[in-house]
């Protein structure tokens, strides 16, 4: 099914991930990435960042926008109240994973929507339980799929996902990055057909 909408739609975002899963939808959009800096307060709750960080890459877009609607998202993973984002080196992604390992987390997707300087936020919370994995595991994990742009250092569509997950509470659409249930209910005031 494809979805007509009244204006064009930017997604703001370099993951594949994000960019399958907006296809998958229905919906025709092209992708233009601005440079942003991703750092919140630390005095914010880890279950505000998602949608702080999802709205300053829209903000980046404000003063050129012309008449288009601009989707931008932000994940976390948050242990306890320890966020994991992206991991810089393979040790600090076998770090992250050992932390994940055997208990469960939260995985936090904020979207905003940029539309003629009015900006729409809105939040998804998906609860994730890993079981117990080896060291050589995680590993051959990080050497194989290339966990360095995932937050928490995973992708629940990857090896580790499949393998390892013995419970999800939530969406898993949320997990991958963009909680589509949402979105989907954030572009239909701009539907054609």
């Amino acid at each position: 099914m494809k979805i007509r909408l009244s204006r064009p739609l930017v997604l703001a975002s370099n993951s594949p991930r994000r960019r399958q899963l907006l296809a998958q939808c229905g919906f025709d959009f092209s992708t233009d990435v601005r440079p942003t800096d991703e750092v919140f307060p630390n005095t914010m709750p880890p279950d505000a960042v998602p949608a702080y960080l999802a709205r300053k890459k829209a903000e980046e877009f404000q003063t050129d926008i012309q008449d288009k609607l601009i989707l931008c998202a932000d994940t976390i993973v948050v242990l306890n109240d320890l966020i994991l984002n992206k991991p810089a080196n393979a040790e600090e992604a076998v770090g992250m994973l050992e932390l994940l390992s055997g208990n469960s987390h939260r995985v936090i997707t904020g979207v905003c929507l940029l539309d003629r300087g009015t900006y729409t936020t809105l939040t998804d919370i998906a609860t994730v339980t890993f079981r117990k994995f080896t060291r050589s595991e995680l590993d051959y994990y990080v050497s194989n799929q290339a966990p360095f742009d995932k937050a928490g250092s995973y992708g629940i569509q990857d090896w580790i996902g499949l393998t390892g997950i013995e419970r999800i509470e939530g969406s898993y659409y949320t997990i991958m990055g963009l909680p589509t249930h949402l979105v989907y209910k954030m572009l239909e005031p701009y539907f054609l057909d």
